[in-house]
């Protein structure tokens, strides 16, 4: 029960938040680690079996662990133990983090997202909130929270895209009936302007919880150009993480 199983959990499993956190600076560190080792928990919990019914249970599992969180229930697991600290010491919004569960339901069943809403929605829910919770646990003001939530949803938007042909995959719907991945992608970018209207607003403290969003743009662009979705090569992502944590502009 510790930061570090946190870090290892999300090397493993989720290596471009892992990256983003480690050109973060060193203090912030154990905000961002709890956090990305939830949401990795959480958004794998469909996939590790084949059962509805387990995957549900899963899931609920972790609602409850949020809901409870000031009692100190499941304090022995390597990702809640250091999760409940970070509630308690941060104040988060469970909330927020119970939406974000209840968000990868979706994740569990075969059905298609109702209509471009849903979809919108399903993205708010994950990864617009997971960097909001980011963001708070490193101090943001609830006036930050419109421009986090559009950049985080952009983000969503670009990974999501780049899981589109595993979900295809998987007999998964990804996309709605009649919404294609350039719409996806053209919505993402609008998300992004709006965000960048209001970056001059944001506190500098807030940076690091944004480096997680460092393929946003280069991605979005190449569903659009492309039409498929793009994987970024190796050094292209090394070199946008470190222009962005070094200049904070993104």
């Amino acid at each position: 029960m510790s930061v570090a199983a946190c870090a290892e959990l999300v090397q493993r499993g989720d290596p471009d938040r892992f990256r983003a956190v480690m050109a973060a600076p060193v203090e912030v560190r154990a905000q961002l680690f709890p956090l990305y080792a939830f949401n990795l928990e959480v958004a794998r919990a469909p996939w590790v079996t084949q059962e509805p019914l387990i995957a549900e249970m899963r899931l609920q599992w972790w609602r409850d662990v949020v809901e409870n969180a000031a009692s100190g229930a499941a304090r022995a697991h390597e990702v809640a133990g250091p999760l409940h600290d970070l509630i308690r010491d941060f104040g988060l919004p469970v909330e927020v983090m119970d939406r974000l569960i209840a968000a990868r339901r979706w994740d569990i069943h075969r059905d298609p997202h109702e209509g471009a809403e849903g979809l919108a929605e399903y993205l708010e829910d994950t990864g617009a909130g997971l960097m909001w919770l980011a963001a708070r646990a490193l101090g943001a003001p609830d006036g930050a929270e419109a421009p986090v939530r559009a950049y985080g949803w952009a983000s969503a938007a670009a990974m999501y895209l780049r899981a589109v042909p595993e979900l295809d995959a998987r007999g998964r719907q990804p996309l709605p009936e009649g919404f294609e991945i350039k719409d996806l992608a053209r919505r993402g970018l609008e998300r992004l302007a709006e965000a960048r209207a209001a970056r001059k607003a944001l506190p500098k403290a807030v940076a690091p919880a944004l480096l997680a969003g460092w393929q946003t743009e280069s991605v979005l662009r190449q569903v659009l150009s492309g039409g498929s979705s793009p994987e970024l090569a190796e050094a292209t992502k090394r070199w946008q993480l470190l222009w962005q944590a070094f200049t904070g502009r993104w």
